[in-house]
């Protein structure tokens, strides 16, 4: 009996090979496929009872969320300032300063006054030194005027006449009247007139306002 195209074909190695290439060339199959293993493949679909896999939000979905407050700060709200106080705190120190410096230009003109009257008391001892004309026997006294009160010097007849006339003049030093001439006096009256006592000037009227005489005796 002859034998059949199939017999032929199989004989011949021909079927098997077809077979094969069909087995290998067959497409996957649509849907869920399966892994190496033969488990169904999850892909990422969560696990039963668990959390999405990969996600970083919220449970809102939502961005995460941050710690209020600004940068370098930590979240604490910055203390609150008192500007009155400030202010006040600002006035005193500026009238501390104000007073100091107003006491320490007081204590300097002070300290230089003291040391113009402290020059100025050296020059009129100088000036007056040996020029006294005062004499232990004079046994006359002449009044005058002189701050805000009568004041008197002992002097002898020669003496009087002569402060009258203006020739010699009485000066003021050290609580004491001395007799001195009258180039005394005016060399005195540029350094010190508030040391002049007496200089009776000659030209003018000999009787005060209220009709007493300047050289009178008493």
């Amino acid at each position: 009996m002859a034998e059949s195209l199939r017999d032929q074909l199989l004989k011949s190695g021909l079927v098997k090979e077809i077979r094969e290439e069909k087995r290998t060339s067959t497409p996957p199959r649509q849907g869920g496929g399966s892994s190496a293993s033969g488990q169904p493949y999850a892909g990422n679909r969560p696990k039963q009872g668990g959390k999405p896999q990969g996600g970083g939000g919220n449970r809102h979905g939502g961005r995460p969320t941050q710690h209020a407050g600004k940068p370098g700060q930590g979240g604490q709200r910055p203390q609150k300032r008192n500007d009155g106080e400030i202010d006040l705190a600002k006035a005193y120190a500026i009238r501390a300063q104000t007073d100091a410096n107003e006491r320490r230009k007081a204590e300097a003109e002070a300290a230089e006054l003291a040391r113009l009257r402290k020059e100025k008391k050296r020059k009129v001892e100088e000036l007056l030194k040996g020029k006294a004309l005062n004499l232990a026997e004079a046994d006359q006294v002449r009044h005058f005027p002189y701050g805000d009160k009568i004041r008197r010097v002992h002097v002898d007849a020669a003496q009087l006449a002569a402060i009258n006339a203006g020739e010699l003049g009485v000066v003021q030093q050290g609580g004491r009247y001395l007799v001195v001439q009258k180039a005394v006096i005016d060399e005195l009256r540029g350094i010190a007139p508030e040391f002049i006592a007496l200089l009776v000037d000659p030209n003018a009227v000999s009787e005060s306002d209220d009709g007493v005489p300047d050289d009178l005796m008493w």
